[in-house]
């Protein structure tokens, strides 16, 4: 067998093991992947973003004893809701930066985000 023929054989076995990606606008995002694509902690996300009015809300899924279970949110959703939040004033931001150099005070990078 050749080398191209035993990586083909192998692509196809792992294609075979991978699950399907669910479609962002049916996928159920939960704190934590949240966080992860935001790029901050669960707790940022549970304390200061969920409870924000425009935050999309929550589905919790019934459990079987009659409770609701952990929050999730339409992945979509989220990703709408962090779009509206683009900086339109980077380039003023920027601009600032070039202006004061490359560290602020006490010698620390002066670029916030």
């Amino acid at each position: 067998m050749t080398d191209t023929a035993l990586i083909d054989q192998l692509a196809a076995a792992v294609a075979a093991r991978i699950s399907p990606a669910i479609p962002l606008e049916f996928d159920l995002w939960s704190a934590a992947e949240i966080a992860a694509w935001l790029k901050v902690g669960t707790d940022q996300v549970l304390e200061r973003y969920a409870p924000l009015p425009d935050f999309p809300k929550a589905i919790r899924l019934p459990t079987p004893d009659g409770g609701r279970g952990r929050p999730r949110w339409k992945a979509a959703e989220v990703i709408a809701w962090a779009e509206k939040y683009k900086d339109s004033t980077g380039a003023a931001r920027n601009q600032k930066h070039e202006a004061r150099g490359a560290t602020g005070n006490r010698g620390r990078l002066a670029l916030r985000d």
